[in-house]
């Protein structure tokens, strides 16, 4: 099969990257046109249409304050609108890579120390496939991939607390690992349902982040707009293996992140166009902590659990122990017992800790 005359433009200053770059691209299948800075890209952005773009950040060697590569894809959306843009970069703060996909929208970004050539020939697929017309023209060597992405954990494991990431974007796995891995976490990556059922049938996570919309499962819930919505699905997994969910998702619909409260009882809903490090970062320490309170309670006996939930309900020592039917010293050896098994020291503490986490 003949491939189409797709036009795909890639602005980088290294020639090593060029090079690699523009293999991929060209055994896709691809025209591919260069750019070495900014001038460049803008003169051939004006004179051809593209596809694609693959733009890097820093068009300036070395210097990781210039980000040259923003104004082309600011350019880009101005005068080609029909090109979707990934950004590749070897420097980008979280609150940069979280503005390139909202505010300039590319379609993703890859950091270069983690570039894979098998991930970037996915992501080109996929982003063709998103860009205007282009469904029934694609050349078979870029087809969408439908499989499973393997599962892997970004940097060195530092600890047992591991959090499930379920998100198909490569740019946002990325931006989430890294904030999980920088307060001491460590990392499952899934791109899809059925890896990600998989990691969850292999191993135990504290929490879990997932995207609402994942692109490559073939049986799909839809909304009325059309978009997948299969995340639900892992929402309900989550929900009964009682692994406290942060949902981050582009879907900003009402309806849809009442659903996700109220269906799965999800601990939080971050919309992708508002995201913040630090909302982020707060929501991730309050959900292991919940959960850890929850692993807790399990060591409770059910004369111990009876107590607790009265003690959490406002009750004193004597209105419990006529509750239960029991001494008033007897409430006293439960909760002495219960404070350590809940690593508390006060009642108002045990209290406490049962109404932040809405047990």
């Amino acid at each position: 099969m003949n491939s189409p005359n797709i036009r795909t433009l890639v602005v980088e200053d290294d020639g090593s990257w060029q090079q690699i770059l523009s293999e991929i691209l060209a055994d896709a299948g691809l025209i591919v046109d260069l750019a070495n800075n900014l001038e460049e890209a803008l003169r051939i952005i004006k004179s051809e249409p593209h596809r694609l773009a693959i733009v890097d950040l820093s068009l300036a060697g070395g210097d990781h304050h210039n980000f040259d590569g923003l104004r082309i894809l600011e350019a880009i959306r101005r005068l080609d609108p029909g090109c979707q843009t990934i950004l590749l970069t070897g420097y980008a703060t979280v609150e940069l890579a979280v503005s390139v996909l909202t505010e300039y929208g590319a379609f993703t970004f890859l950091r270069k120390e983690n570039f894979q050539r098998a991930e970037f020939r996915d992501l080109i697929s996929r982003a063709l496939a998103s860009a205007p017309q282009l469904e029934s023209t694609l050349p078979k060597s870029v087809e969408p991939v439908t499989g499973l992405e393997t599962a892997s954990a970004i940097g060195e494991e530092t600890s047992g607390n591991k959090v499930l990431i379920v998100e198909d974007d490569a740019g946002w796995r990325s931006i989430l690992a890294e904030l999980l891995m920088d307060t001491g976490h460590e990392v499952r990556l899934s791109a899809s349902f059925g890896d990600a059922l998989g990691n969850l049938r292999r191993e135990k996570f504290v929490l879990a982040i997932v995207d609402l919309s994942l692109t490559d499962e073939a049986v799909w819930e839809k909304t009325a707009t059309g978009e997948s919505l299969e995340g639900y699905r892992l929402l309900a997994e989550t929900k009964s293996a009682d692994i406290p969910t942060i949902v981050v998702s582009g879907i900003s619909s009402i309806d849809e992140i009442q659903r996700a409260y109220k269906e799965q009882s999800i601990f939080a809903f971050l919309e992708k166009q508002a995201f913040d490090r630090n909302t982020f970062n707060r929501l991730v320490m309050e959900a292991t902590a919940s959960n850890q309170f929850v692993s807790d309670l399990k060591y409770l006996t059910n004369r111990e659990r009876e107590v607790f939930d009265l003690l959490s309900s406002g009750m004193t020592n004597k209105e419990i122990a006529s509750a239960l039917v029991i001494t008033t010293n007897t409430v006293k050896r439960h909760l002495k017992v219960i404070f350590e098994k809940l690593k508390v020291h006060t009642r108002s503490g045990a209290a406490a800790k049962a109404v932040s986490r809405k047990i």
